[in-house]
């Protein structure tokens, strides 16, 4: 891997990551593109998802540092027997939020990681993902008119966005996206919902992070590709925190139409390249 395909890796991945466009299918296109044997790049694919946890905590730090504290005080509260006290603290209850969407996500991430992979195998369900993504985010377009915040937030939205998040480890279809989708649906307020999706992405990187370390390791790393890997890293770091404040304000301004066209345009390209490769 040179470092021009490790810095247009980069880009993509913080790019698609958090814009709803789908990172893991642009990867899968690029890697096949390019001729990347990904069994060679495991270490790299897992340092670019935490190139773009970089960029979720410098945006949101001052959230994640209340989290934090938060959970510090609940942890005193439970142990002094005054209960969580979930409607008297947003910041707590942002955070039990944020653990009950992360269930349902792992459950199904762990339950079917076979046939995740398997879906990865053929460009055909990457296109068909891609094609899905765009109606979610026309669906999504047409809700969110709601100021419902934190505190009108509930147990049953936080599953429900949780599950569609855990869907969409599906080749094609965009996790941002989808779990903007979410939200919407539950008629959560823009800014808010904006929020959440990218919060409740840092369990579910590190996770999938977590998760695939294990075989990076051991399909190790050349020390000739050192040099590619810190500039994909540095790369996808500085393209996620562009692609988080470029989303901030498309949701808010209604504009994810945009984006529909793009991966329809993409996933029809895919669909029809794979019938003919």
């Amino acid at each position: 891997m040179t470092y021009l395909e490790a810095a247009i890796l980069g880009l993509v991945q913080g790019l698609a990551e958090f814009l709803p466009i789908s990172s893991s299918g642009h990867l899968a296109l690029l890697q096949q593109w390019f001729g990347i044997d990904e069994n060679k790049v495991l270490l790299f694919a897992v340092l670019l998802h935490v190139g773009t946890l970089v960029s979720v905590f410098i945006v949101y730090w001052k959230d994640i540092w209340e989290l934090i504290v938060e959970l510090c005080l609940t942890i005193k509260d439970l142990c002094t027997g005054k209960g969580l006290r979930l409607e008297e603290r947003p910041v707590r209850k942002l955070g039990v939020m944020i653990i009950v969407a992360t269930i349902p996500t792992a459950i199904i991430g762990i339950l079917f990681s076979d046939l995740f992979d398997k879906l990865y195998t053929s460009v055909l369900p990457i296109g068909i993902g891609l094609v899905i993504t765009g109606f979610l985010l026309v669906m999504a377009e047409r809700t969110g008119t709601s100021n419902r915040g934190i505190e009108k937030m509930n147990f049953r939205n936080a599953l429900f966005i949780g599950t569609v998040q855990g869907i969409a480890i599906c080749p094609g279809i965009s996790r941002s996206g989808s779990t903007l989708f979410g939200s919407l649906i539950c008629n959560l307020d823009r800014k808010f919902a904006v929020k959440f999706v990218f919060l409740i992405s840092i369990p579910s990187i590190l996770g999938s992070a977590i998760m695939e370390t294990p075989d990076a390791i051991a399909a190790g790393m050349e020390m000739s590709q050192l040099g590619p890997i810190i500039v994909g890293m540095a790369v996808a770091a500085v393209s996620g925190l562009i692609a988080i404040k470029t989303m901030i304000k498309i949701v808010s301004d209604k504009k994810l139409s945009y984006f529909s066209y793009y991966v329809w345009a993409l996933g029809a390209a895919v669909i029809i390249y794979s019938f003919f490769a």
